[in-house]
């Protein structure tokens, strides 16, 4: 079965008609960076598709909070489309660099539901020999 590729037009009514369901993560996320449950539904109606990862049936969309008529901030939603008629949102976050492109492994880092840290080795430079 070819990957499932959808627009964000066509996901857009499921969201205003709450077929949608907010994710744990998302939920941490709007605690620790102050947005609400509107702002991720406003994002999503108003905002664009930044990348769309069809073996995982999910898309990253670029919306903005907006906080006064001159005050925008970015935000950051993934959408998970793999049921027919519903919609997981999947994350949502306030993004350092907003018109980055994650890829799928930086994707799935940032999802990591167990709390665990990507391994970093830190590399000395070689000293030379005596």
């Amino acid at each position: 079965m070819p990957p499932k590729y959808r627009r964000l037009a066509e996901l857009v009514p499921l969201v205003r008609e709450g077929r949608y369901r907010i994710g744990p993560h998302v939920a941490r996320h709007m605690r620790a960076e102050g947005f609400t449950e509107l702002d991720v539904v406003r994002a999503i109606e108003y905002g664009r598709e930044l990348a769309v990862y069809p073996e995982d049936a999910r898309m990253l969309v670029f919306g903005y909070i907006v906080v006064s008529p001159r005050l925008k901030l970015p935000l950051h939603v993934v959408l998970e489309y793999a049921r027919p008629r519903f919609l997981d949102v999947v994350t949502a976050f306030i993004p350092n660099e907003p018109h980055r492109v994650y890829s799928r492994a930086r994707l799935a880092a940032l999802l990591r539901f167990d709390g665990a840290r990507e391994k970093v080795e830190w590399v000395r430079p070689r000293r030379p020999a005596d």
